[in-house]
């Protein structure tokens, strides 16, 4: 089975941009979506064939994730829960962050990390999301393998990133962003990226709008496809689709054979 993740950043805006065309391209057995920064019935973006489920952000215009596919699931859900923020309350994902479909043999995730924003803002509630996310994750992986993927707004190592050194306190590569990476790895998870190409570098899958940064390819690998450790031996490849534009993330894709 073929599975694709996109961080579109607004479909609509990514729809005007040849999205249909990428779509019908890669034609894949999931198309994961996030930051969609839509409400319902604001887009009517269908295709033949596939199914497709939505999770919005209360707030308009923002976040927001969705799964197309090919394969009508057993059961759907939506976010991850209660859990307890940095400040001790017992809150639920109001931002539209992550959808489940479950299947006979498999779980499929995508999920949109919280931004832990400029000066660092969010990175304490980021850092509770993380915990009860990979909680989450860890709790479905006890029934069945777990697949998820979307944009985890971490670049794991020094070669996950153009410029490490200047970038080593900054949102998405900070100590704490990454130990917490490295805890949902050990939790059983394997970055299917990093197990076909472990030593690849300067392949990213978000660049920024600023600074020509794409032409340059000064670029962050933030987006992830990680599976249950024993899916291992039925990895088929992993890719990132650079060559992909539409949005300043382009697609990233896994083949399990399933």
């Amino acid at each position: 089975m073929k599975f694709i993740s996109w961080n579109v950043n607004g479909l609509r805006a990514c729809a005007g941009k040849g999205f249909a065309e990428s779509f019908a391209a890669l034609d894949a057995d999931f198309f994961c979506l996030q930051e969609t920064k839509m409400q319902a019935g604001q887009l009517d973006l269908a295709f033949l064939g596939y199914q497709s489920f939505w999770n919005y952000a209360e707030k308009k215009g923002y976040s927001g994730t969705a799964i197309y596919t090919k394969h009508a699931p057993l059961s759907v859900a939506y976010g991850i829960g209660e859990w307890v923020d940095d400040e001790g309350n017992r809150v639920s994902d109001h931002e539209g962050r992550v959808i489940t479909l479950e299947y006979d043999n498999f779980y499929i995730v995508t999920v949109y990390t919280p931004n832990s924003q400029d000066g660092l803002k969010r990175l304490s509630y980021r850092m509770t999301w993380d915990d009860a996310f990979r909680n989450y994750v860890a709790s479905l992986d006890t029934t069945k393998p777990v697949i998820m993927c979307g944009d985890m707004n971490v670049a794991h190592q020094e070669i996950d990133l153009k410029n490490p050194k200047s970038n080593r306190k900054n949102a998405g590569f900070t100590d704490e962003e990454r130990e917490k990476f490295s805890q949902l790895l050990s939790a059983g998870f394997t970055d299917t990226f990093r197990f076909f190409h472990p030593f690849e570098t300067e392949i990213y899958s978000w660049w920024s709008y600023r600074f020509s940064a794409r032409e340059k390819n000064a670029g962050w690998r933030i987006d992830y496809f990680v599976c249950s450790q024993r899916l291992e031996p039925q990895l088929q490849s992993a890719k990132i689709h650079t060559d992909i534009f539409g949005s300043d993330h382009c697609p990233v894709e896994v083949e399990i054979d399933l």
